[in-house]
């Protein structure tokens, strides 16, 4: 029995050690995203390079990322989409005032962000973000469906006809938690089996 006991102070210790790991790769699965870039929430001028919807349209946003506003004399107000769309900002869900807010996606789905400062929004100043479910990388190019009624390649018209609607692919990655999840019942049933 004694034995036993020793055997697993160092499987425990691994087992720690495991958690750990996975635990410091949860935290650093989230990223910030600076709003505005340098130049921070602001009121366009119309000298910007791009809006901050076409920003938004270039990235990937997934549950547990953080936007990041900095900004003087503003605020920044979560909003529902009819009160985005009509620069309200009477009823917003959230609002912040601080100059620098830190704002975190709890969930999936859009996002509405407006100025709280009159005829900002108006002018630009609103972002609109979609969520991801879960992190996903791209999909493998598709193989063609193969051809009905033999033959050597002709039949029925050109340009993309042969092909169906994509299939579904299995090749998304899964949430760090689930690998996780995973590591961790592993090691649940080593220690168990070592008992």
């Amino acid at each position: 029995m004694a034995s036993k006991l020793s055997n697993l102070l160092p499987m425990s210790a691994a087992l720690l050690l495991i958690i750990l790991c996975a635990a410091a790769t949860l935290v650093s699965a989230a990223f910030q995203f600076d709003v505005g870039g340098a130049k921070g929430w602001t009121r366009p001028n119309g000298k910007e390079e791009e809006t901050y919807n076409e920003w938004a349209t270039k990235t990937r946003f997934h549950v547990g990322d953080f936007l990041y506003f900095k900004y003087q004399n503003d605020s920044v107000l979560v909003v529902n989409r009819e009160d985005y769309e009509e620069c309200n900002t009477k009823n917003p869900v959230k609002k912040f005032e601080d100059g620098s807010t830190m704002f975190r996606f709890d969930r999936y789905g859009f996002f509405y962000f407006i100025s709280g400062k009159p005829g900002h929004c108006n002018s630009g100043q609103k972002l609109v973000i979609r969520v991801m479910v879960h992190p996903e990388v791209e999909p493998p190019g598709l193989a063609p469906a193969p051809h009905s009624g033999g033959g050597g390649g002709g039949g029925g018209g050109g340009g993309g006809d042969e092909w169906g609607p994509p299939t579904p692919n299995s090749t998304v990655r899964l949430p760090v938690e689930s690998y996780f999840i995973t590591a961790l019942g592993g090691m649940l049933v080593i220690l168990y089996l070592l008992m």
